[in-house]
């Protein structure tokens, strides 16, 4: 009788609890393992507001390491780290809150850093970002990532600019910071990753033999500043995009779970830099809320072979890379390699083309599952699991965004029409966008057209609901996934005694989607110079001022450039000659 009574009543009642997505997180699901993802992607499915405070490390990580502790997860480690040399880092979620709450100690006892400081940290992948960006959300100090390409123009700008009050970076660029220092009024403490003594720096693995790991996590907002993240714009220098607690540290549990298919069993290799911001989506939120490992191949450049070979020898489970890596492992020949372990693969950062997607599954027998996303957003849109994947399309929008097309007074088009790829804002703005642009109001401002903040990027929405890339609407070149504002290299380029004047566009290229070109006038002191050298010196003029990634790979010298009345270079002009429109 009753078992009867349990069978009719409380299996239904506990399936009905476990298919409800608004009530995953109630006294039966609490059992389960993956009740943490259930929780946060909740939030975003039911598109609720997160909790007043949140705090990643205590609220998820902590949470997994408790799970960990009591044989609720996988054995499979939290962090997982090699190199070209043979070494490697096994953490699990424990070890992993024992160093993080070590790397919290130093920077708010040693560095004297306080809740809301802001800390640069341009560094390598090495494990110590990782700790760093933990004990940052720990002790609720702002992260601010760089890439290691950055010149000291560039760190000066970015210390300046964020009022950063530490730096943390390696041997190899503390000399660009202390050139830098006599200009730096905020900085006040300097740490260094590296296993000698260096004059005026902290030795960050020094003060780890010496500092305890007894730290208690500071209880921070959901809508407390988070991460800062330097994006390029089409104008300008860099923009500072601030995210918040829940923006990230909530927002990727649909896209980890649904997108990534990512699960406490899964190990999931994203290659991005740590400098941007798909290390942030795919290397530390996402896999972590989901409770997967993260895995790291600390490789200086990207190298086909290597690639093929990781994915050959480590149980990794779930990749993700760039559009641009795609191309060159399709291009290398697969066939002697066996991804035993690998079941999901997944891309963002640059459109991906069609054929590239053919040339994977052909070799691998997986789909690419292509996101779109921003810096001030989490994933926009997907192929998500389950969903038909159209080579070549962004997928579908990812909850809680309602994405539109809609024209440039913020009307929503019609399925098919082109126009601005858009999400909705108002009357309620979903609580996984960026915070603001920091110190710029009116850029704050100018990215919300009508009802709608407008992603800068040009599209088209089919009658099944799939949004597909048409180009970005302004002049911002996006190659292999690396953002470059036109501005940047052209005011690099203007600091050589040859150039008159410049104007910098994307250029289709098969390797890396589109490439950096600089049209180029020169002063007539130079006209004769052989154009072949010239190009040759300019490209490495470039890559001294600015970060090395930015420098043209293509240069045409020309006796004028388009321009409007007012004197205002047509970029477009040029571009749409490049792209043959």
């Amino acid at each position: 009788f009753i078992m009867r009574i349990f069978n009719k009543t409380w299996i239904p009642r506990c399936l009905r609890i476990l298919r409800s997505p608004c009530r995953l997180f109630s006294g039966c699901n609490r059992l389960l393992t993956s009740r943490i993802i259930s929780h946060y992607d909740s939030i975003n499915q039911c598109k609720k507001e997160p909790p007043e405070y949140f705090n990643f490390a205590s609220d998820v990580l902590d949470e997994w390491s408790q799970l960990e502790k009591n044989g609720g997860r996988p054995a499979n480690p939290a962090f997982w780290w090699v190199n070209e040399e043979g070494e490697e880092v096994k953490w699990s979620f424990e070890e992993l809150g024992f160093l993080s709450r070590k790397a919290a100690n130093v920077l708010s006892e040693t560095c004297g850093l306080q809740k809301g400081d802001r800390v640069i940290a341009v560094l390598p992948r090495v494990p110590e970002w990782w700790l760093l960006n933990i004990a940052c959300v720990r002790t609720g100090i702002v992260f601010v990532p760089g890439v290691s390409q950055l010149t000291a123009k560039d760190i000066l700008y970015r210390l300046q600019a964020s009022k950063a009050k530490c730096i943390i970076t390696t041997d190899a660029l503390a000399p660009a910071v202390e050139s830098v220092l006599p200009d730096c009024q905020f900085l006040r403490s300097k740490l260094i990753v590296a296993k000698g003594r260096r004059d005026g720096w902290l030795n960050l693995k020094e003060l780890f033999a010496v500092t305890s790991a007894d730290h208690e996590c500071v209880k921070t907002k959901s809508q407390d500043p988070m991460l800062i993240y330097f994006t390029s714009g089409s104008t300008g220098s860099p923009k500072m995009v601030v995210q918040s607690h829940s923006s990230y540290g909530i927002g990727f549990a649909t896209s980890g779970r649904h997108w990534m298919n990512l699960t406490p069993s899964d190990i999931m290799w994203n290659t991005s830099d740590t400098g941007w911001v798909k290390s942030a989506w795919s290397s530390v939120f996402a896999p972590w809320i989901c409770g997967s490992c993260v895995f790291v191949h600390n490789m200086p450049q990207f190298k086909p072979a290597v690639t093929a070979e990781t994915l050959s020898r480590y149980p990794i489970t779930v990749f993700c890379t760039a559009p641009t890596a795609y191309r060159m492992l399709v291009q290398h020949d697969l066939s002697s390699y066996k991804f035993m372990s690998l079941k999901h693969c997944v891309s963002g950062g640059e459109p991906l083309n069609p054929e590239v997607m053919v040339k994977w599954k052909t070799q691998t027998g997986l789909d690419i599952n292509e996101g779109y996303g921003q810096t001030e957003t989490v994933t926009i849109c997907a192929n998500m699991k389950g969903m038909k994947v159209k080579p070549g399309s962004l997928g579908k929008a990812v909850p809680p965004y309602d994405v539109q097309i809609i024209d440039d007074r913020g009307t929503v088009l019609p399925r098919g029409e082109e126009g601005n790829i858009a999400v909705r804002v108002r009357p309620k703005r979903p609580f996984c966008m960026f915070s603001e642009y920091l110190d710029n109001p009116e850029k704050t401002a100018a990215s919300v057209c009508g009802n709608f903040y407008v992603t800068g990027d040009r599209g088209i929405m089919d009658e099944e609901g799939y949004v597909w890339f048409v180009g970005r609407a302004d002049d911002v070149i996006n190659s292999s996934g690396y953002r470059i504002g036109p501005f940047e290299v052209e005011s690099a380029l203007i600091q050589h005694p040859a150039v008159l004047e410049s104007a910098v566009v994307s250029s289709p290229d098969p390797i890396r989607g589109e490439v950096v070109k600089a049209f180029v006038i020169l002063t007539p002191a130079f006209v004769s110079h052989d154009k072949e050298e010239l190009t040759r010196e300019l490209q490495e003029h470039v890559k001294k001022v600015t970060a090395p990634y930015k420098y043209p790979r293509k240069v045409e010298f020309v006796q004028a450039l388009p321009k409007t009345a007012t004197g205002k270079i047509q970029r477009k002009a040029l571009r749409n000659q490049e792209w043959g429109k």
